[in-house]
């Protein structure tokens, strides 16, 4: 099985290092996400890639410790009967954030330009026309204000045979192997062609796409979240002092008492 690339290849991070790293940048995130907040600001984040590229590991670490209520995940299923007759960006459109929010799209409008095209699950004619049209789309995006971070996670060949094996074996991680992951293992330079026809028409000046290496998933995680905070221009909110007011003991009573003989959980842990 051949290699994808020729760079040279760093060791596996370890955890340690990699937990102190991650800290240090979701305490950045929660900053960014204070001056989101405070300024009324609209980001779009798009991540893109193979199966088994790690989008869904990377969006949980920039998720992981920002508050839903301003970062927003849109994971779409498949398009329903009703949505095949829409405008194509529609079902996106409608997911788009308001002041002081930030939606992260695991898989986005360029699904046309990846798997749709490769099985051809869309006519050469509309995928002409969105290769035609996004680049222009995106361009209208920006020019009202929204930022938009495009990323594209690179995995190798032999790393995601490794992760393709690992689900086949690890009963936790079955639920990520359907017929299409493996149809796309199976497709692999056509997905190739795909990616590169798709950077060729819509890595623009305005809208470029930012390509992360993702064999080591701890170094890309890393790699994507600091890069993404080098791309906002974002400053520390003063916050208020928090002190924790006194109880009060006005009406106070025995409150477990009153929970005798009722359905507890097991302690079994």
């Amino acid at each position: 099985m051949s290699k994808n690339h020729t760079e040279e290849t760093l060791p596996k991070m370890k955890e340690k290092e990699y937990a102190k790293e991650m800290r240090k940048l979701q305490i950045e995130l929660c900053r960014l996400q204070d001056w989101i907040v405070d300024q009324g600001l609209r980001a779009i984040i798009v991540f893109e890639g193979r199966d088994a590229a790690g989008k869904g590991g990377t969006i949980k670490a920039l998720l992981e410790r920002v508050s839903p209520r301003v970062f927003h995940l849109v994971a779409l299923p498949a398009p329903s009967g009703r949505e095949k007759t829409q405008l194509y960006v529609q079902r996106y459109l409608q997911h788009f954030p308001a002041a002081g929010e930030v939606v992260v799209f695991d898989r986005s409008w360029y699904n046309r330009a990846g798997v749709e095209y490769v099985m051809e699950f869309c006519t050469k004619d509309q995928y002409r026309k969105f290769m035609e049209i996004c680049p222009k789309f995106e361009n209208h995006i920006i020019e009202a204000g929204i930022i938009l971070v495009k990323f594209w996670l690179e995995v190798g060949q032999e790393e995601q045979h490794k992760r393709f094996e690992a689900r086949i074996e690890d009963p936790m991680r079955q639920w990520k192997l359907s017929p299409m992951d493996l149809e796309s293992y199976a497709h692999w330079y056509d997905y190739s062609k795909a990616r590169d026809m798709m950077l060729e028409a819509t890595d623009t000046e305005e809208s470029p796409w930012f390509i992360v290496r993702s064999d080591d998933k701890r170094r890309a995680r890393l790699n994507c979240i600091s890069h993404l905070l080098s791309l906002i221009p974002y400053k520390e909110v003063a916050r208020e002092k928090i002190k924790l007011p006194k109880r009060k003991t006005k009406n106070e009573y025995d409150d477990q008492a009153t929970l005798k003989g009722r359905r507890f959980v097991a302690q079994k842990f």
